[in-house]
């Protein structure tokens, strides 16, 4: 891919896009490229002379030769449909450039290749080669890309393009099975690197790399963590059989292995880390990190990256956290994958959970982060996990964002779910009549909603979520609410099933003058089931035309259990929170009885408890 032609980079942003994106650029192509928003790489492209366009525009792509994805770009991507004939993927373009590289080294494997290439690179420099290098992170003031000489890349397997190369060096740092929604078997991941293998020229295995007598000596070398120095060995082994002396080699090496790319064990501040580690192995070694310099409570936030990812390796996440006092789960980071059946976060809290380890589950990374900063002593150090938009969490860790206080009014809605996070939160029960439980309305005017009988919650509680049973609604008797000091019509307050638009405190409320003629709230009561204690009701609101309990039962909600909390025998919409249950246990139960009716029917659930939306 030489010569002048014109090719367009959709999500040029991106840390291996950016890089093959100067690879073209330095063999004479034309380059351009567009990204959803400016960041500090779109501002160094440009600054090499590479326009980038803000947004997805079909005329970004007009009259250019070739335009270049990645799988992470939607099909419907409408650049993407524009360019309908001219797509290459980022893969192959950069297996196409190795190929023609008479001198190419390209570094492959499951885990470190980044660190690894990185390494490659900087010693070949430090030792007097002229070198080129795309590599997938920064270190540094050592950007993604650039220089001249033998190309150094780091090489991709999750898209099955690592099989198109023919290197003349080629470094396998590693191989565990990773990216299940490429490679449906191990049998097919080890298959691509073998393939990878066979057809290039000389191959560097770097878990068969013996020890070298001479590094023991070399200091910068000693303090690396154990991974790090295999990826360190293999840098020095590509340098040996390209004739360099031990001597030399030795002389080198601190220069080129001073620092680690972005996101490897990266401090933020002070007791605070991140770490792009997605996969168990790679975890391991992190939470390994982490409790060396650890003298408190180890706490490690964690987002999983892809569902395919967390399916697949369901039963190798919770090892992975074995020396961490405490894990707070975040949710699935999605990439361009939809949800599937056993790869939601509350599949892995239930793992965890079940392997003994102290774990929580957050609704977001901001939420987790919340929890970790409220809760962080002095000798405590928290570590930030995953390649998704965890990453985000990196400027909030560095400003320092001041706790603001949220006060959540239990008034506001009835059977409300609190976080056992340490969150920013105060609970208030609304004052008045409006914060009195719903018995004693029916205790003081028994003929106006009997069927309410049984029914948990404050009568603001019911208000707010027009609580009801039996074809009945609570707002079939109101004929006005008291609102942070304002009357509202009933007729106003946006009544519908199990919802209203009331904002605000319910103070109060006018009754109408109605009676039920159809029983008694004793009559109601027996006919109600005997709920057991430690339930909040039912935990989803019916969907249009159907009963919530009835697709939970057919989906197989009954039966399930995650801690202490556990799906109701007698009605499949309801969560007992029994012996040693917490609140995250709820939280996680919800989501699994809520996928089971998704993926079952295609129906998504919508809470009747507060909270766990």
């Amino acid at each position: 891919m030489n010569g002048r032609r014109t090719v367009h980079f959709i999500g040029i942003g991106g840390v291996g896009m950016a890089a093959l994106a100067v690879l073209l650029k330095d063999r004479g192509c034309a380059v351009s490229g567009c990204d959803l928003s400016r960041s500090a790489r779109t501002d160094w492209l440009e600054s090499l002379g590479i326009p980038v366009a803000l947004g997805h525009d079909p005329a970004h792509v007009d009259g250019v030769d070739e335009v270049v994805a990645t799988p992470a770009v939607a099909r419907d991507n409408p650049e993407l449909v524009a360019s309908a004939g001219r797509v290459r993927m980022r893969g192959e373009v950069l297996a196409e450039i190795v190929n023609a590289a008479p001198d190419s080294i390209a570094v492959c494997g499951s885990h470190g290749k980044t660190t690894t290439a990185t390494f490659v690179a900087k010693l070949l420099l430090a030792l007097g080669e002229d070198v080129e290098w795309a590599i997938g992170g920064e270190t540094g003031d050592f950007p993604v890309a650039g220089g001249k000489g033998a190309l150094v890349v780091e090489a991709d397997e999750s898209d099955g393009t690592l099989a198109l190369y023919r290197a003349k060096t080629l470094v396998v740092t590693n191989c565990d099975y990773d990216h299940p929604d490429h490679f449906k078997t191990r049998a097919d991941y080890d298959a691509c690197f073998n393939t990878a293998r066979r057809q290039s020229g000389d191959v560097v295995e770097g878990e068969r790399l013996a020890p070298l007598e001479f590094l023991d000596a070399v200091d910068a070398f000693a303090a690396l963590a154990p991974h790090n120095r295999k990826n360190a060995r293999a840098a020095v082994e590509v340098a040996l059989r390209r004739g360099h002396s031990p001597e030399a080699i030795a002389a080198a090496l601190p220069e080129a292995v001073a620092s680690l790319p972005d996101r490897r064990f990266q401090k933020l501040i002070d007791g605070v880390y991140t770490d792009y580690a997605h996969h168990p192995a790679e975890m391991a070694c992190a939470v390994a990190m982490a409790r060396q310099i650890c003298r408190g409570v180890l706490r490690v936030l964690f987002q999983p990256h892809r569902y395919s990812r967390t399916k697949a390796l369901l039963s190798d996440f919770p090892a992975s956290f074995a020396l961490a006092d405490e894990v707070v789960l975040c949710p699935v980071y999605a990439a361009f994958e939809p949800p599937i059946e056993g790869g939601d976060i509350a599949d892995l809290y239930k793992a965890t959970r079940e392997a003994g380890v102290n774990v929580k589950l957050a609704r977001s990374c901001e939420e987790a982060w919340e929890h970790a900063r409220n809760s962080m002593g002095i000798e405590d150090v928290t570590l930030l996990l995953g390649a998704g938009d965890i990453i985000a969490l990196a400027p909030i860790v560095r400003r320092g964002a001041d706790t603001v206080l949220k006060k959540i009014l239990i008034g506001h809605g009835s059977n409300t779910w609190k976080s056992d996070l340490n969150l920013s939160v105060e609970y208030v029960k609304a004052n008045g009549p409006a914060g009195e439980s719903g018995a004693s309305l029916l205790a003081a005017y028994p003929s106006l909603c009997p069927w309410m009988a049984g029914i948990p919650g404050t009568i603001g509680g019911w208000v707010k979520m027009n609580a009801g049973a039996f074809g009945h609604s609570i707002s079939e008797v109101i004929s006005a609410v008291k609102v942070d000091g304002e009357w509202i019509p009933a007729e106003e307050c946006g009544f519908g099933y199990r919802t209203s638009a009331i904002n605000g405190e319910i103070q109060d409320v006018k009754w109408r003058n109605s009676v039920c003629e159809e029983g008694t709230p004793a009559d109601f009561l027996a006919r109600r089931k005997n709920f057991p204690p430690g339930t909040k009701g039912s935990v989803f609101k019916n969907p249009p035309g159907d009963f919530a309990g009835r697709l939970l039962e057919e989906a197989g909600a009954k039966g399930l259990r995650v801690g202490g909390a556990y799906v109701w025998e007698e009605h499949a919409n309801v969560i007992v929170s029994g012996p040693g249950a917490t609140p995250s246990d709820f939280l996680a139960l919800s989501r699994l009885m809520r996928n089971k009716v998704l993926f079952k029917f295609g129906i998504r659930l919508e809470p009747e408890v507060t909270g766990i939306a």
